[in-house]
């Protein structure tokens, strides 16, 4: 992780109670709008590290937050409280927790959806978004990928086993990513505890895709991005993704205007956001925003 930019961690109560967890990456004196950080579905608020050096050191103070029964905010004791509207609540209340009334969002998958749905809810919010592989339509073969490894590890004793076990499993969709930034992904995803290695997330969190089957049909989100619609966007999409299809994307830039589409080569879904390109194309994107 970054040794230059300390991020201070901070705890609030959930509007139902539990302990939710966010990283404040503060920047004294920022005259711009902060960046919010919203992960994917069994990600956490460390995904955006590198994200938030850039970020800060040009003049923003960045937000990167851990949904309930993620990273090191408090697992709920039932699942099914791991839902979008619940977790909106939770995203508002971190909000309002750090005084923000307006910011730039970046959200990967999960938090593209949350991204989508509270420019719906709070059209003042969201002033610019970094969409990382996802869109309104979700496409079925990813999904059901992802179902069959969330809440799910063999057992592991080092991390550098689960280094192999990620790069054995995702290098035909993850050829352009480095030996070190598997190591750096794979400390964003797990943790050594008492010998051995665990997931950083409720492995309950496998109970949201029980849906998830070849038969279903899929909530669409076109009505929440037509509210997004109107502002900057930059759609990113990794190359060898199953989650954000290329006509998905095109379908976006017609109905957004001022969308500018980034696709990361040698990436799936979703992007780690590491690399030096891409890290380099969302502080352009950043500095055309207030």
């Amino acid at each position: 992780m970054s040794s230059t930019l300390a991020a201070q961690s901070r705890f609030i109560a959930a509007p139902d109670g539990l302990r939710l967890h966010y990283l404040d990456y503060p920047c004294p004196g920022a005259k711009r709008l902060p960046l919010v950080c919203l992960p994917g579905l069994a990600r956490s608020a460390d995904d955006f590290w590198r994200v938030a050096d850039d970020a800060r050191k040009a003049g923003r103070r960045v937000l990167a937050l851990d949904y309930r029964g993620r990273g090191r905010s408090d697992w709920d004791a039932d699942w099914r409280r791991y839902d979008l509207d619940v977790e909106q609540a939770d995203i508002l209340a971190v909000l309002a927790d750090a005084g923000v009334d307006a910011a730039v969002f970046l959200g990967t998958s999960r938090g593209g959806l949350h991204t989508m749905r509270l420019s719906r809810a709070r059209p003042d919010l969201v002033r610019a978004a970094i969409l990382n592989d996802i869109g309104p339509k979700v496409e079925k073969d990813g999904l059901l990928r992802i179902k069959s490894y969330v809440g799910k590890l063999p057992p592991l004793s080092r991390l550098s086993e689960a280094v192999a076990l990620m790069r054995m499993t995702a290098a035909p969709r993850f050829s352009g990513v480095s030996p070190e930034e598997w190591e750096v992904y794979a400390r964003q995803t797990f943790v050594e505890k008492d010998g051995r290695v665990e997931l950083r997330y409720d492995p309950a969190l496998n109970h949201t895709l029980d849906g998830v089957t070849p038969e279903a049909d899929f909530e669409e989100f076109w009505e929440p991005f037509a509210a997004l619609a109107k502002a900057p966007i930059l759609a990113i999409r990794g190359e060898t993704s199953d989650i954000l299809s290329v006509e998905t994307l095109d379908e976006m830039a017609r109905r957004a205007p001022r969308l500018e589409p980034h696709t990361v080569p040698g990436q799936g879904h979703a992007p780690l956001l590491l690399d030096r390109p891409t890290l380099d194309r969302i502080a352009a994107f950043l500095d055309a925003q207030p």
